[in-house]
């Protein structure tokens, strides 16, 4: 069976993003505000009280608009900002892959925090981000940014399978087992008490 040039050329994707910032003039990010993210913090009146002052931009991603095929790899920047809901930093919503068996790879451009991942089975794991370090989020993990600077932004790169797909419900029914909150001025991962089991 022979195949055409149109079945086999593939369109090259070409993107720009600042490797400080983390951010693109050519792409609009897919952005959450702390009222899109209050339900995830365990402090629910200090996250009420939060939004009813200011509704703040917690996060915003970039994707980069590749298909989403098993043969391709998605791709895009991630922007934590600094800030905390009570005591708890501000964090992403976090996510499975709805295709479990995918794992995905976050490289930290600039910034301070953390990767929190934990599997079905009930194991977690936080790996720290600084610039120039690695965060390999392995298959059937889910994962979440935190960012425990005062002042500044925790900008990531991150890449994964095309086919893997985001599983949000999970994580907004469930919630994630642990959190990670100030104590006594650093960073200390805590039991959640809204996880559901």
């Amino acid at each position: 069976m022979s195949t055409t040039p149109a079945e086999t050329t593939v369109q090259a994707v070409l993107t720009d993003f600042d490797v400080k910032t983390g951010l693109s003039t050519t792409k609009a990010p897919l952005q959450r505000r702390l009222s899109a993210m209050a339900d995830m913090y365990a402090d629910q009146a200090a996250a009420a009280a939060q939004v009813a002052q200011d509704d703040v931009l917690v996060y915003e991603f970039f994707d980069m608009g590749v298909p989403s095929t098993s043969g391709d790899v998605a791709y895009g920047t991630s922007i934590t900002y600094p800030g905390k809901v009570g005591d708890e930093y501000y964090m992403t919503k976090g996510h499975f892959h709805e295709v479990l068996d995918t794992a995905e790879i976050y490289y930290c451009l600039s910034g301070n925090g953390y990767m929190l991942m934990e599997n079905p089975e009930g194991d977690w794991q936080a790996a720290e981000f600084k610039p120039g370090q690695a965060v390999y989020v392995p298959r059937r993990y889910a994962h979440r940014s935190i960012n425990i600077s005062a002042t500044e932004p925790l900008v990531t790169f991150f890449a994964f399978p095309g086919h893997a797909g985001h599983d949000y419900g999970t994580i907004e029914t469930k919630g994630f087992r642990k959190l990670c909150v100030e104590r006594d001025g650093r960073p200390e991962f805590v039991d959640n008490p809204r996880w559901q089991a």
